[in-house]
């Protein structure tokens, strides 16, 4: 893991404080990454997509979902003293946090609003862009039902009234999930998209989330 943690691990952070600094993080990051990719692009010369486009789609449903894992992990901070678990949360919220700086910053860049009119995952419906039928496995969601992983308002309560062991295993059960449905989502947007800043990310979201998810199994192990 790579996030630094306090010097007293076990003490839980206020939830205020820890979504105060996830914000502050957020709108630094963003002013960084929005020169970053205008500099990127700019230079290689690579279309803007458009507002029906898979990257934007993608962008905005991503956007969401990270939010939800964010929220999760915050959650989970202040459940639980276990050092484990209240690193990994800590690093699962400030990559996620980060992406979605990335993600808003693409938008911007591309002159489209942050949400769309669409319904959530319409952007599944956009061919994918090897020449096969169109059909990857990842084309029969259907548009307007919820993201895949993500928890239900009734899971996220459960979260939010457990505490310790409780929390903990409920997080990683709910967070296995829902890395499992983020994974689907970047998998179909690499299948759509050639824009190297989209797949790039898309391809980084799937290889830091599978090995999450196998960390994660091992955690839920050993508090079955």
């Amino acid at each position: 893991m790579t996030a630094v943690e306090s010097s007293d691990p076990t003490a839980p952070a206020p939830v205020g404080r820890a979504r105060l600094l996830v914000v502050v993080g957020l709108l630094v990051l963003v002013t960084l990454v929005i020169g970053v990719i205008v500099g990127r692009v700019t230079a290689s010369g690579t279309p803007m997509p458009g507002e029906s486009s898979a990257e934007a789609g993608f962008a905005r449903d991503m956007k969401v979902h990270h939010g939800q894992a964010v929220e999760m992990s915050l959650l989970v901070r202040d459940r639980t003293d276990d050092s484990e678990i209240r690193l990994l949360a800590l690093d699962i919220a400030t990559a996620q946090t980060q992406q979605q700086g990335q993600m808003f910053a693409w938008l911007a860049m591309w002159g489209l609003p942050q949400t769309a009119s669409a319904d959530e995952m319409e952007w599944l419906a956009r061919p994918v862009i090897d020449g096969s039928s169109g059909h990857d496995g990842h084309g029969d969601h259907v548009p307007g039902e919820p993201m895949p992983g993500v928890a239900s308002f009734e899971q996220m309560q459960a979260l939010q009234n457990s505490t310790g062991v409780e929390a903990e295993r409920l997080y990683l059960e709910l967070m296995i999930e829902h890395h499992i449905g983020g994974v689907e989502m970047a998998e179909a947007v690499i299948a759509r998209s050639d824009h190297p800043l989209v797949t790039q990310l898309a391809q980084g979201m799937v290889q830091l989330q599978q090995k999450e998810l196998d960390y994660m199994a091992e955690l839920l192990a050993d508090r079955s």
